[in-house]
């Protein structure tokens, strides 16, 4: 499976992006596609996560009500709707693919390369 993640920007507190993930190869046996994020000095966590139907999704507290993860799955895309951003979303953002929603970053067996968000106040 290849991901390829895009969108990323230099915008304004309170400002929206939408991220994309582009996604190849066996995505029929890793599904589930997980956004991640890494500010400097943090360690990777879980944003959000999308089941390969798409009926199922998973918020971390930090995002929830602010981030939408929606995906179509006719052109195998992967989007993160960033809403009412704040300078503490700043990260590199990474897609990820698993067999199911995980929050744990372990289970993820694919990653594409990270695209950088930066929320300046």
């Amino acid at each position: 499976v290849q991901l390829q993640a895009s969108g990323g920007g230099l915008v304004q507190a309170g400002d929206s992006l939408r991220l994309s993930c582009a996604a190849s190869g066996r995505t029929f046996s890793y599904p589930a596609v997980g956004w991640f994020r890494q500010a400097p000095g943090k360690e990777r966590e879980f944003a959000a996560g999308i089941s390969g139907s798409g009926s199922s999704k998973s918020y971390a507290d930090s995002v929830k009500g602010r981030f939408t993860i929606s995906r179509d799955n006719s052109k195998n895309m992967v989007y993160l709707q960033m809403n009412n951003l704040a300078p503490e979303d700043t990260a590199v953002y990474y897609c990820a693919a698993s067999s199911r929603i995980e929050m744990n970053r372990r289970q993820y067996d694919y990653w594409g390369q990270g695209t950088q968000v930066t929320v300046s106040s």
